[in-house]
């Protein structure tokens, strides 16, 4: 039996009234929101931020297998997160699937953990943005604080979410396709070459004894990092074209795609440097103070000087089309939390655009609040912020993931589908348990992950409890007005 929510029923045609809170349906297929998911990834920022620490401090050449490894859990989660999309269209994603199976106090909760991930690792993007921006006109001799690109993006970014979807895949599309470009040209010219010194070799990279070898937690970390917001498929339920067909097919394209994608160019980085020398190398560039030089210098090495100003240029709108793609994200959230009461019935209006203006600017409003305290303390953007928040939005994401597979297996057993025991209890159990495991990664991990002290870690990863907490504590107080009111006019 399929559930019909507030959400999907906005999308038909109704009469207009005076403060609409339809977004717009049909308005995006599976290529637009495969688009939105890959520039939540920021390909280029995940290449270029990443892979030299998941070599130095992983499992060196066999970081790439890590990638495969995460690819393949996330693509067991996804049969059953497919198998609800089906059931229940609704643009909150996990805040309504738990829900359907919990009921709306801990389905709130899921939500609050939502938006804590997705808020954090925007505002963490912010960071290393502005430093990017910041470092790119250091270049040619231009001056000019980090925390000012981020301010100003922030209102180009309100803009653009104030504008219909539509616009905003056609932006996405342009960064991320050349984004894409610049490393799969850099990995098929490694490839073709036949690698580096050391040539090309599978078991260097893909064997269990390679993806074993070192810290291979540290590793499975950053590719959880990798895959953050391929979720986001479900969000756009609402505006999908055929959501049934749109939502599963973007999603295991999504996974596929991007799994793919960071374990073939992390083993042509390994490759290009030869798997015995490749933890040497990494750990060069982190402690010559600029990591982006694991990736860049071979960039230049291969393709000349314009090769490395072409590839931080691309690094700083990778950023900004990861930073778009979570501010749409974000809209959506908090509009469907409105239409089901949970949030003032304002935050769910939609304007002519028949985007989330009202979300919008709760979005925006939140991103200064994060952003703005490192900036007066004069902390380094990418040492705190982006590596703090980063930190925190991943494990708050995984605790997501291991709610909504429980989800699903208590959806499923209430209504039952005759011939689906894969898709509605085997795979969301399997993914329950290797989730955990994952979990227990990234938490043993975390110090190393964010780069900061214990006290700092533990300080982030209480706050995941916390706001899971707050969010089943206000849905608790919103159902006692509710019913307070309903008494009332019984009452009357």
């Amino acid at each position: 039996m399929s559930i019909s929510n507030s959400e999907s029923r906005t999308t038909e045609a109704a009469p207009r009234t005076e403060h609409s809170t339809a977004l717009r349906a049909g308005s995006i297929g599976v290529m637009g929101i495969l688009f939105f998911v890959l520039s939540a990834q920021a390909p280029l920022t995940g290449i270029v931020g990443a892979s030299p620490l998941a070599a130095a401090l992983g499992n060196g050449a066999g970081a790439p297998g890590a990638y495969l490894i995460v690819g393949i859990v996330i693509v067991i989660f996804a049969v059953g997160f497919v198998a609800m999309s089906r059931k229940i269209q609704a643009n909150g994603a996990f805040y309504a699937y738990v829900t359907a199976a919990f009921g709306r106090r801990i389905g709130a909760g899921a939500a609050w953990l939502a938006l804590l991930a997705y808020s954090t690792v925007q505002a963490a993007m912010y960071g290393l943005y502005g430093a990017a921006f910041s470092g790119l006109l250091a270049s040619i001799g231009l001056d000019v604080p980090w925390w000012l690109f981020a301010l100003v993006t922030m209102a180009g970014v309100q803009v653009l979410g104030s504008l219909n979807i539509e616009l905003g895949a056609r932006v996405l599309a342009l960064l991320v396709g050349l984004e894409v470009a610049v490393l799969l040209m850099f990995g098929f010219t490694v490839l073709f070459r036949g690698g580096g010194p050391e040539g090309l070799s599978l078991a260097a990279s893909f064997s269990p004894e390679a993806i074993a070898t070192g810290a291979p937690g540290v590793a499975i970390m950053f590719a959880v990092a990798s895959m953050f917001g391929f979720e986001s498929t479900a969000i756009y339920s609402a505006e999908a074209k055929d959501a049934h067909r749109t939502v599963a097919r973007a999603t295991y394209l999504s996974v596929g795609v991007i799994s793919v994608f960071f374990s073939f160019i992390s083993w042509m980085l390994v490759s290009y440097y030869g798997p015995s020398q490749v933890i040497d190398a990494a750990g060069a560039a982190l402690e010559s103070g600029d990591s982006t030089a694991f990736v860049l210098t071979p960039m230049v090495e291969l393709f000349g000087p314009w090769a490395g100003i072409t590839t931080g240029i691309l690094l700083v709108t990778s950023l900004l089309a990861g930073i778009i793609a979570f501010h749409n994200g974000i809209n959506r959230y908090l509009h469907s939390l409105a239409l089901r009461g949970s949030l003032p019935a304002i935050v769910a209006r939609t304007n002519r655009h028949r985007a989330p203006a009202a979300a919008a600017w709760i979005q925006s409003a939140t991103a200064v609040v994060l952003v703005v305290p490192f900036a007066v303390l004069a902390l380094d953007p990418v040492l705190t912020l982006f590596s703090w928040f980063s930190g925190l939005a991943v494990a708050a994401l995984l605790v997501l993931y291991m709610l909504c597979s429980i989800a699903v297996v208590g959806f499923f057993r209430r209504e039952r589908i005759n011939g689906q025991l894969w898709q509605t209890l085997l795979a969301p159990a399997l993914a329950s348990v290797l989730l955990a495991w994952v979990l227990y990664l990234v938490v043993s991990n975390f110090t190393s992950l964010i780069g900061g002290s214990a006290e700092t870690a533990v300080a982030l990863l209480v706050a995941v409890p916390v706001v899971f907490a707050a969010g089943v504590l206000v849905e608790r107080q919103v159902e006692r007005r509710r019913g307070l009111a309903a008494l009332g006019h019984a009452a009357n």
